[in-house]
């Protein structure tokens, strides 16, 4: 695995006469040599001859360097075919860990591995028992789920066959946690219409506002109102999930993530690295919700780090073992106080910090980055009055249609392109897409020289502007669309 993208590696094995000797060579890193071990005692216990002779295994290409303990059972595999106990007439692909007492265990990527084996050409892939669900998603390919390796050697040399793993349903759903349903929601009322607009476009929110106004409750409360996943997307979903190992169990990943990391959070975890790259919190949070709460006491270097994404959909991590591009399609929810004791607009509360105190504090977010949400939102303090009001406001289901209506429009206008939601448009899809009446263009522009608009926001109002059309099923950008779009670009960080 080299992030999202999967090498062929073949195992060759040979014994030649001489002192017992077991040798890995091919780069392999810790791991990989530590599967002399593991195979020796799987093939020992499962009642297998193991040769006490030279062995010498090699992973080639050799000028890749090898990691994970995927090559254990082609590795065991290989030995006893090099003794002759078996043979194999039919390709296949595979890939597994060894426990000590010949179990096949879980690893981790076979959703990608699978993929790749079937533009290979494979008529097969073995992986463990544990992973075949998840493998079993690719159409086109027979997956064939192993528990032990002594089962393994029966289907190879065909005295007891494994029966193909039926295919995995692609359904997905979303099924609203009502915990955090919106109609829990007290006031709010303009929040509530930006998370909407924000749910049907996928576009970036910045929410403002007092301790204890209600951020974060509108933040975990927002999965609930995101449309249903498409089989694309689920799968798009899945295999970042299955190379991270996040998967838990799951085959396919049924709803869209939500990933709240603390702000504590170092930049490596946040857009993803290591030796090995791996995806991190921006690619596991692809096609769902990215929450950061606390937003301007994330340290600078994690902040800037989400230019790139924001801007791209795309992250790209360079490290000696190699260059990985994830994708980070992401829906990013932020949340701040005005100030650092938090009550800076608040009109009941004083505020006890100086003038050079919030102006060091907000301007932790640069401009660079500010400029890169389409949505900023005061979030004001709710009155008791509202608080202690028994009504209920829209519920989550509610708001989800509306939602699921604006995204199956931005379906069928895509169709056919890589384009998916609004948020995804670049400069030359607004010219396509965003179609403006006379009254709507003057306005826009008016705007646009009042507040001198960057480039870049400017994109972002059209997007925005696109979105809320769709959600009235305007064909074209209306005066009032521009205009709705133009109040939420209000600058939050002065």
């Amino acid at each position: 695995m080299i992030g999202l993208d999967v090498e062929r590696v073949y195992v060759e094995v040979d014994i030649t006469f001489g002192m017992k000797n077991f040798q890995v060579v091919g780069l392999p890193d810790r791991a990989v040599r530590e599967a002399v071990g593991r195979v020796e005692s799987a093939i020992k216990t499962s009642g297998f001859a193991f040769p006490r002779y030279k062995i010498t295994v090699n992973l080639a290409p050799a000028s890749m360097k090898k990691a994970g303990p995927v090559y254990d059972v082609p590795i065991a595999i290989g030995i006893l075919l090099a003794q002759g106990l078996f043979a194999v007439e039919k390709p296949c692909l595979l890939v597994g860990e060894l426990g000590l007492d010949g179990a096949i265990r879980h690893v981790d990527g076979i959703l990608p591995i699978t993929i790749a084996a079937k533009a290979w050409g494979f008529p097969s892939i073995i992986v463990p028992a544990c992973n075949a669900k998840e493998a079993a998603v690719v159409e086109g390919i027979e997956v064939l789920g192993v528990a032990h390796i002594k089962a393994l050697v029966a289907h190879l040399d065909g005295s007891a066959p494994i029966t193909p793993t039926p295919p995995t349903a692609m359904a997905v759903s979303v099924a609203p946690k009502a915990a955090s349903d919106m109609r829990y929601v007290k006031g709010q009322e303009r929040a509530k219409r930006a998370l909407e607009i924000a749910a049907a476009g996928a576009h970036n929110i910045l929410l403002s506002g007092p301790p204890g106004s209600g951020k974060t409750m509108l933040a975990r409360a927002l999965p609930t109102i995101l449309p249903q996943l498409t089989a694309r997307e689920a799968l798009d979903i899945t295999r970042v999930h299955s190379v991270s190992g996040t998967l838990h169990g799951r085959s396919l990943m049924s709803d869209r993530p939500f990933q709240a990391p603390h702000h504590t959070t170092s930049g490596v975890a946040l857009i993803g690295g290591g030796a090995h790259p791996k995806p991190g919190q921006v690619s596991l949070a692809h096609r769902g919700v990215l929450f950061l709460d606390e937003f301007p006491e994330f340290s600078k270097q994690a902040l800037e780090n989400l230019r790139q994404p924001l801007e791209d959909g795309t992250v790209t991590v360079s490290r000696a073992a190699g260059t990985a591009t994830f994708p980070a399609q992401f829906m990013l929810v932020a949340a701040m106080n005005p100030c650092p004791c938090g009550y800076a607009s608040d009109p009941f509360h004083p505020c006890i910090c100086t003038p050079s105190q919030i102006v060091r504090y907000q301007k932790k977010l640069s401009g660079p980055l500010i400029d890169r949400i389409d949505l900023h939102l005061e979030v004001p303090k709710i009155p008791v009055e509202q608080l202690a009001d028994d009504n209920e406001s829209e519920p989550s289901t509610t708001i989800q249609s509306r939602v699921q209506a604006a995204r199956d429009i931005q379906t069928e206008r895509f169709r056919g392109t890589d384009l998916v939601t609004n948020a995804d448009m670049q400069a030359k899809d607004i010219k396509v897409y965003c179609v403006l009446e006379p009254d709507a263009r003057l306005m826009l522009a008016t705007a646009a020289q009042t507040l001198h608009v960057s480039a870049r926001a400017y994109i972002r109002i059209l997007k925005v502007a696109r979105t809320i059309a769709d959600l009235s099923a305007l064909p074209t950008l209306t005066a009032y669309c521009i205009s709705e779009a133009l109040q939420f670009r209000e600058r939050v960080c002065r």
